[in-house]
């Protein structure tokens, strides 16, 4: 029996790369798992993938965060005991150079999102005396990260409104804690050594390599990896970890 068996998830940004491998991490502990992403045709693909050794029925929601309106009802009506709060970064770029309508934009994703699926999951958690919600960040909210001037806004803003409901809820049996992936090999890795490449003239491989400099393993994380760490938050003995950023880096990130 798993020990997530009889727990319901739902995975924000399911269909691909760390929130596909988190939902695989779920699943194989035992949770019914819902997959939430823009595009059917990988969404349908990824809960193929799922494993449903424990008897399970997996699903998937065809959504923007941007556009969440049309399937909260569905949401508040189906009992999530886990939300896994992920969604794509911003594009790449000094924070000057950014204009209103993208900080605004960027807010609304990660921020008004996640507060919407909060809204509509949370009151079925405090019902039920028990719940976890587990917020796929950055480690720029430790520190920033150059030439990502909007994504560390917002990251941070993510962190703080984690931390805020981290202590909120609590008392209900519900943690909230934030996973902060270092360099993964993700299609958002892709598009930043594509965006740096671009804006200096150098190869991603010399981009690649200097991004490497920087991580005492040596290595990019997998997305298993995160995921791990993401399931470790969902378990019931992580009951007594709440409001926490809990960096995979690889050690890169200096700060405590």
């Amino acid at each position: 029996m798993g020990i997530l068996q009889g727990r319901k998830a739902l995975v924000c940004g399911g269909s691909e790369g760390i929130g596909l491998a988190s939902a695989q991490a779920l699943a194989a502990l035992g949770a019914e798992v819902t997959l939430l992403a823009r595009r059917e045709a990988p969404l349908q693909a990824a809960l193929g993938r799922l494993s449903a050794a424990h008897g399970q029925q997996h699903g998937m929601l065809v959504a923007d965060v941007l556009a969440l309106e049309g399937v909260l009802p569905i949401i508040s009506g189906t009992g999530f005991d886990i939300l896994i709060n992920n969604s794509a970064g911003p594009a790449g770029g000094a924070l000057l150079g950014a204009n209103d309508d993208q900080l605004l934009d960027v807010f609304r994703q990660h921020v008004l999102g996640n507060q919407q699926l909060v809204r509509a999951i949370v009151p079925g958690m405090q019902s039920r005396q028990w719940g976890r919600i587990v917020n796929i960040i950055s480690t720029s909210v430790k520190e920033p990260i150059t030439m990502l001037g909007v994504s560390n806004t917002i990251r941070g803003a993510v962190a703080s409104w984690a931390k805020t409901l981290a202590g909120e809820l609590a008392a209900d049996g519900i943690t909230v804690n934030n996973v902060l992936p270092g360099y993964t090999r993700t299609q958002r890795l892709e598009q930043i050594l594509k965006e740096r490449a671009a804006a200096t003239g150098k190869s991603e491989e010399n981009i690649a390599a200097a991004m490497l400099a920087t991580v005492p393993v040596a290595r990019f994380a997998d997305a298993e990896e995160v995921a791990h760490a993401v399931a470790f938050l969902c378990q019931p003995q992580s009951g007594y970890i709440n409001g926490i950023n809990l960096p995979v880096d690889g050690g890169r990130t200096k700060s405590l």
